[in-house]
């Protein structure tokens, strides 16, 4: 894909201007890139391996993978993406629940950072709450923490109360973002765990912003607010919708590209600028949260 550098500055310059902040005060894009399915087809490798490189050439630092994802076979997709540029990156991973214990969170760790031919993660999280007691957990993070496997830890898939028991462990109040699915047609979090959050200062991590799959995808796209509001601002629906899940700089949204072109297009949706009417169009169409809703997981 060919692109000046004059585009390429253009693109990455509206991308960082859209950041969300840790509470450890690390500074990110509010667009990232997700890598559920990568490796799973070895003729679209070449494919994926160039998406990632190119996402990380227009700014989108955060690339999220997880031990789960194929059984590893996305870290390795993306080690190969950043054989070059790790230090460009911010990489993150996640443990499966049964492994996030004193018997195997270190070794689950390791086994990541093998795949992943790195020496620390930026980021490591609990892929969602398992049987292992959440202390347990915490103090294992912490642990690597204090040994440089990683910088930082926090949890996937945690609705409210379960982050309020989190803040309430000893070492809890470190957790640095909670990663949960999150688009125009799933606003649940909105109604208590994303005010939640904000006022202990922890970012969401939003995966399937696109609404990946599924009727919803198509009923989001199809919608006539959506097509409406798309076309004022000579855009794709999709890249409306990914504009919407980054507009409160509370959110960093970490969209899945394979392709370049698809990456590309990820990451013109952080020079959209949704106005009041706007909003107000989707929200019509697709509601806030009036009462508290179950936590949707994928």
């Amino acid at each position: 894909m060919e692109l000046t550098n004059k585009e390429m500055t253009a693109i990455k310059n509206e991308v960082q201007h859209h950041t969300v902040t840790l509470p450890d005060g690390t500074v990110l894009p509010s667009l990232g890139q997700g890598t559920w399915h990568m490796g799973d087809d070895s003729s679209r490798e070449e494919d994926e391996i160039q998406a990632l490189q190119l996402g990380l050439e227009l700014g989108l630092r955060v690339i999220d993978t997880a031990e789960m994802y194929g059984d590893g076979r996305a870290e390795r997709v993306t080690a190969k993406a950043l054989k070059h540029s790790r230090e460009e990156a911010f990489l993150v991973s996640k443990v499966l629940p049964s492994n996030a214990g004193r018997a195997r969170l270190q070794s689950s760790l390791e086994n990541s950072l093998s795949r992943l031919q790195t020496d620390y993660l930026d980021l490591y999280l609990l892929h969602w709450r398992g049987g292992v007691p959440l202390q347990e957990t915490v103090e294992e993070m912490e642990k690597m923490k204090a040994q440089g496997l990683i910088k930082r830890w926090g949890v996937s898939n945690f609705d409210t109360a379960d982050m309020q028991e989190l803040s309430e462990i000893t070492g809890g109040e470190a957790c640095a973002v909670n990663q949960v699915l999150y688009h125009l047609g799933s606003r649940g979090i909105e109604y208590s765990l994303l005010p939640w959050m904000k006022e202990q200062a922890i970012p969401a991590m939003a995966y399937c912003p696109l609404a990946q799959g599924g009727n919803l995808r198509q009923q989001l796209l199809t919608n006539p607010s959506v097509k409406k509001v798309a076309a004022s601002h000579d855009v794709t629906e999709l890249q409306l919708l990914l504009a919407w899940s980054i507009r409160s700089g509370k959110v960093l949204s970490i969209p899945k590209a394979g392709r370049q072109e698809h990456v590309l297009q990820n990451a013109r949706a952080a020079g959209i600028n949704l106005t009041a009417e706007d909003l107000k169009e989707l929200d019509n169409a697709f509601p806030a949260p009036r009462q508290k809703q179950p936590l949707d997981i994928v």
